[in-house]
Formats: C-alpha cells, structure tokens, sequence
C-alpha cells in the first residue's frame, strides 16, 4: 500500500512540476520537481535489501534527485543556467554509473553489451549532432553522457535475455524510458526549436523511468 502510495505521489507532484513550468513558476516547479523525486528515492529505500546491486540503485536514485533539482535551477539560477546544468548532468552520470555498477558484474556478455554500446552511441549521436546545435564542450560531454546510458542499457537487456527474472524486466523498462527521456532532454534544449510538448513528454519518461528503476528494488526482494 505504500508502495502504492508513493507512486501515486510521484506521478501527482510532477504533474505539478510540469504546470509550475508552464506558468514560468520556476521557483514552486523546483520545489515539486525535488518532492517528485524524493517519492522514488524513499521507494528505493524501503525496498532495498540491502545487498551491493540494491544499495548501487539506491545510491543512483538519490543521485538523481539531487541532478533533477539542479537542472530545475537552471530556470531560477538563469545567470548561472550553463553551469547549474553540466552539474546536474554530471551527476545524473554519476548515478547511471551507480546503475551500471548494479547490473555489469552479474552481466554474461560483457563483451559484447560494450561493442554493441560502442556501435549503438555512435549512431545515436550521429543522428543527434544532426538535429543539435551546440558547443563543443556540451557535445564531448554528450557523447560520454549517452554512451553510458547506451551501455546501461545494453548490459540490462542482455541481463534480461539471460536471466529474464522480474527484476531484470523492471530495470530493463526503467533504462530504457530513461535514455528515450535523455534523447528528447537534449533535443528540446539544443535543437532548433524548443517546445512544451517536448519538456513534458522528457518529465514523463523520465519519471516512469526512474519508478520502474525504484519499483525494480521490490522485485529483487522477491
């Protein structure tokens, strides 16, 4: 039930994020983006068992609450928008390593999950420099950013063909709405046209990713 219940809570205060944004009130956005995001870290923690993989996702969870609130930042913090936001996306590096730090060490084709990484992100960003503009900094840090979420997600589809347990399913869904949220983040902040539509639809994913990622902790219990 109370799984239920933070999960419900979540969904609600980035609705309300979502509509603070719309009304260019950044500051309150900020504040229900930050409460959103402390719903799926306390379901990470009253679902973890403890072991080293539930601890890593735990760590990574709370890694990105700490990286949503300084991305919200950006909006309030204008004069400072550039490095406000490299911080928060270094740290939501960070936490997509405390991810891959999970699931690699049980992964049986390693190998092949980091050419096939390799392989994926460079097409990936092939197609993204096409879509972008932006400096050279923010496209070197892309590369690294995505490449390892790419890699993230080579490593739990190849740990859900191997094992195809509950908990492999979960976390798999959970990398992968996070790096289709990722895409269209950079999309909407660098490309020619920046739309609504497209923050909204960047939250949503972003926040059904990080509840399956949350949600996974419960499965890995069972």
């Amino acid at each position: 039930m109370n799984n239920i219940v933070l999960i419900v809570l979540c969904l609600l205060l980035s609705t309300y994020c979502i509509l603070e944004e719309r009304k260019d009130r950044f500051t309150r956005a900020v504040m229900f983006k930050g409460l959103a995001s402390l719903c799926f870290v306390i379901l990470g923690l009253t679902n973890s068992n403890g072991t080293y993989p539930a601890r890593m996702i735990t760590i990574g969870l709370v890694l990105g609450m700490i990286a949503d609130i300084l991305l919200g930042l950006r909006y309030v913090l204008k004069q400072h928008a550039k490095p406000v936001f490299l911080a928060g996306i270094l740290v939501f590096l960070a936490g997509h390593i405390c991810y891959l730090l999970a699931v690699f060490p049980e992964c049986r084709t390693k190998l092949i999950s980091i050419i096939a990484a390799i392989v994926l992100t460079a097409l990936l960003m092939v197609w993204i420099f096409s879509k972008i503009t932006a400096e050279k900094a923010f496209r070197i840090f892309g590369i690294v950013y995505i490449g390892a979420v790419v890699l993230l997600n080579c490593v739990s589809i190849g740990n859900l063909i191997a094992e195809g347990s509950l908990f492999h399913t979960i976390f798999a869904a959970g990398a992968f709405l996070f790096l289709i949220s990722d895409i269209v983040l950079i999309l909407n902040t660098f490309g020619k046209e920046r739309k609504f539509s497209l923050r909204v639809t960047n939250l949503s994913l972003y926040y059904a990713g990080q509840l399956f990622i949350a949600i996974s902790l419960l499965a890995m219990r069972q």
